[in-house]
């Protein structure tokens, strides 16, 4: 079944890989390019938990800023998280920065799957991923699209997070020896294309003949998840101080904490809400706000409701921070959560 799956696969993914920036054509060996680890590198990391679509146009816009991993490492934090923006999941950036001047000290991305896990913010997918897809080694890769396409194929029925170990063996026997790049991208093709978490599309699947849980009855059924958790209610104050008129208006911005939530942005002031808590902070100046309304956002886990307040008095802001142009507000990069609370002040002008 294993060579049939994979010779399969194979056949289907030459007329069918999705055409992406990151991508070799199917059945070409990696390039012998030094900055090919780079980009191929770059795209996973920021295609953790995030679409393709949302992806394509940070991808571009980092490669032109910073063509080569060296260009990364040289670049100013702020500059990079503020580039990262609105992408979510700002641990990755984190990351990113980290890996970047670690790899530059190393003279280039390490080629094996066990060395590349020794690099920051790179887990066993994404080790997995460099290796087949940057270097051609032979590696397994398991995401999300490839659990849901093992347990179906296999008819895995044990619950997830438990299941992981049986979906591995089974990936790790259906991988080739060759072509383990072009194989592990089929396989998230195949799960984000045809094998979906709702409504399969079993009749254009080229493995649908080898699949027990379509012969069971059960495509649509696996993988198993055990019930979600309902995501905890946090609230929290966020703090618009503005000044001048017109286009000269400026608003105040602060710097968050390196690490922690959204950690290194800039942001508005706030009152210290986090995921854990519902802050406790006291506004940035004692004096009159008024209340501009709440915006909401859920993050992986909780789920926060932000009241925004403006101030209406004379002072000034003390502390760290620095005044940006209102009319410049979007290349402030903000993440989203203050970008909808500054909307939010300014819609109320």
């Amino acid at each position: 079944m294993a060579a049939t799956v994979s010779v399969d696969l194979l056949h289907w993914y030459d007329q069918h890989a999705r055409d992406l920036p990151w991508r070799q054509p199917p059945g070409e060996t990696p390039p012998d390019d030094p900055h090919w680890p780079y980009r191929v590198w770059l795209s996973e990391v920021m295609l953790q938990q995030t679409t393709v679509a949302a992806v394509k146009p940070y991808f571009a816009k980092f490669l032109a800023t910073w063509p080569t991993v060296e260009d990364l490492a040289a670049a100013d934090d702020a500059e990079i998280m503020s580039a990262w923006a609105g992408l979510g999941y700002y641990s990755r950036a984190r990351n990113l920065v980290k890996c970047a001047r670690e790899v530059t000290a190393k003279g280039g991305f390490p080629q094996t799957e066990a060395e590349l896990r020794k690099l920051p913010g790179l887990g066993a997918y994404t080790a997995a991923a460099i290796a087949a897809i940057a270097f051609g080694q032979r590696a397994v890769v398991v995401d999300a699209n490839v659990e849901r396409v093992v347990s179906r194929l296999f008819a895995i029925e044990e619950p997830l997070p438990a299941a992981r170990k049986a979906i591995r063996e089974k990936a790790e026997q259906i991988t080739p020896d060759t072509r383990a790049g072009d194989f592990a991208q089929a396989m998230m093709d195949l799960g984000s294309q045809i094998c979906t978490s709702r409504a399969p599309k079993c009749l254009l699947c080229p493995l649908a003949e080898a699949c027990q849980a379509k012969a069971k009855g059960l495509a649509e059924d696996l993988p198993r998840k055990p019930p979600k958790k309902a995501k905890p209610q946090r609230k929290g104050t966020a703090y618009w101080i503005e000044r001048g008129e017109g286009d000269d208006r400026e608003f105040w911005l602060v710097t968050r904490e390196g690490t922690g939530m959204l950690g290194g942005m800039r942001a508005l002031p706030d009152d210290g809400w986090s995921a854990q808590g519902d802050g406790s902070g006291k506004p940035p100046i004692e004096g009159v706000w008024e209340p501009q309304g709440a915006v909401s956002h859920v993050f992986t886990h909780a789920a926060l409701s932000l009241s925004v307040q403006r101030y209406a008095g004379p002072q000034a802001p003390q502390g760290q921070g620095e005044w940006w142009p209102v009319t410049r507000l979007d290349e402030a990069g903000l993440p989203t959560l203050f970008a909808k609370a500054a909307r939010l002040a300014l819609a109320q002008d």
